[in-house]
């Protein structure tokens, strides 16, 4: 028991540590110092921390009050232990796997990921009978009780850990949904010749919504439809780029979504008078642009609005939340959406009003339901993206999908919201026809991705 009281010391050495094993060079290049950073910042954190535990224990000394001293060094070791020394152990775990059982490795940025790699995992770990390796940064991820024997979950953080896991990787193969491998600090493995697989989290344009580069550095792309094999291709041409094997793989997302609306039932309660608004991100984005204006707009017509922000603007317009808290919240026909809109919310909506989110073709594609899209300026994520001669889908696929309507005309929604009612099975024709232009392998994505891996190992 003794020897836990040298935890806090030796995070602080270890950390040290890895800041001094770098190779010295003549310069530092940005990625160099990116790393550095990193590092550094785990130092500090890792020193505070020990400054904190003895500070705690000095003081408790002189004032004699030793139950405050066991409650600090009890949740400071837990911090440590949760921490750095637990996501490096987890590193040691992976790297102590044989070559059989690290193959295939997935790799979760977030939450979000696994919407997308759930029915490639379940074929391949359920219907190939295949092991996979799947390691995370989210903390307290469902993945890490899973029961699926077939599946090996690790949580290795987003700091020092896993740079390591990175560029120390051997696995034949590791699927991600993060872009810009070997651009930032995320390096290509330089111990073993790992084959990476890409898979797009979104519905729209390579070069429109991905920073330039984002999906240079894989050697195989798993593609939504036809404009991402375009795009990709064209981007190669342009760039003088090494050709990547391209896969006509489709959305496992939409295929997940499609399942649930098979097993799910509409209903016919009040919520199908319920119009969802879920706007993107950044200083443009409806909610900022005329938010408040469009859901009094619709609340004044006896519409139920239910608004579901971007979690940026949860997190950066708090002001702006509250003016609308304020103004709607007492209103019984107003819902205000922070986590993720339930599916039978979403299956029993009337219809959606979005800007440029992602989730706008997801909803039209799935429900089969019209999007009505406020023409506020887009984002730009690529300022290159026009030496790609190519108009992006989220672009053009607005007015096959919905309605584009002037952030100075709100009115003209409740119109079009009418009409749109009247003619619910024409243009839910209308949809599915662009949905099988514009997506490969509907229903059928996981069967293809699993079989191309299966081959690969």
């Amino acid at each position: 028991m003794k020897y836990r009281k040298l935890v806090p010391l030796i995070v602080v050495l270890l950390t040290l540590h890895q800041l001094f094993v770098l190779d010295a060079y003549a310069y530092i290049d940005p990625v160099t110092g990116s790393t550095l950073l990193t590092l550094l910042a785990g130092a500090i954190a890792a020193g505070a921390m020990t400054l904190k535990y003895y500070w705690f224990r000095i003081k408790t000394k002189i004032s004699g009050d030793h139950s405050e001293e066991n409650q600090a060094e009890t949740a400071d070791k837990s911090d440590l232990g949760s921490g750095f020394v637990s996501e490096w152990a987890e590193l040691k775990k992976i790297n102590g796997l044989n070559q059989d059982q690290r193959s295939i490795i997935f790799y979760a940025e977030n939450k979000a990921s696994m919407n997308h790699f759930q029915l490639l995992i379940h074929e391949l770990t359920e219907k190939m009978n295949l092991q996979i390796c799947y390691v995370t940064s989210v903390k307290n991820d469902p993945i890490l009780s899973t029961k699926n024997q077939k599946i090996q979950p690790f949580y290795i953080g987003d700091g020092t850990a896993r740079t390591k896991f990175f560029s120390s990787l051997k696995a034949k193969i590791l699927v991600t949904d993060m872009p810009d491998l070997d651009n930032l600090h995320i390096k290509r493995s330089e111990e073993y010749p790992v084959h990476y697989i890409y898979l797009f989290h979104s519905m729209y344009s390579v070069h429109s919504y991905l920073r330039k580069g984002a999906v240079d550095n894989y050697d195989t792309i798993f593609c939504v439809g036809p404009h991402q094999t375009k795009e990709i291709r064209e981007t190669e041409k342009v760039y003088g780029l090494k050709a990547k094997k391209l896969i006509n793989y489709g959305y496992g997302r939409l295929d997940t979504l499609l399942q649930n609306k098979v097993n799910s039932q509409a209903t016919n309660s009040n919520s199908k008078n319920t119009i969802i608004i879920a706007p993107s991100y950044g200083d443009n984005n409806l909610l900022e642009k005329c938010g408040i204006k469009l859901i009094d707009v619709l609340l004044k017509s006896d519409f139920r609005v239910m608004v579901r922000p971007h979690l940026r603007t949860l997190r950066d317009s708090t002001e702006l939340i509250d003016s609308i808290t304020k103004k709607f919240g007492k209103n019984h026909n107003f819902m205000l959406e922070t986590g993720v809109i339930k599916f039978d919310s979403l299956n029993n909506s009337l219809c959606m009003i979005s800007d440029w989110s992602g989730i706008s073709l997801e909803y039209a594609f799935t429900f089969e339901r019209p999007v009505i899209f406020i023409d506020v300026p887009k984002k730009i994520l690529n300022p290159n993206w026009s030496d790609i001669a190519l108009e992006p889908i989220e672009t053009s696929i607005r007015d096959k999908i919905g309605h584009v309507v002037s952030p100075n005309n709100l009115e003209e929604i409740l119109e079009l919201v009418r009409i749109l009612d009247k003619n619910t099975k024409n243009i839910s024709e209308l949809i599915k026809e662009m949905r099988e232009k514009t997506v490969y392998n509907i229903g059928e994505s996981a069967k293809i991705g699993a079989e191309y891996i299966k081959q690969l190992c």
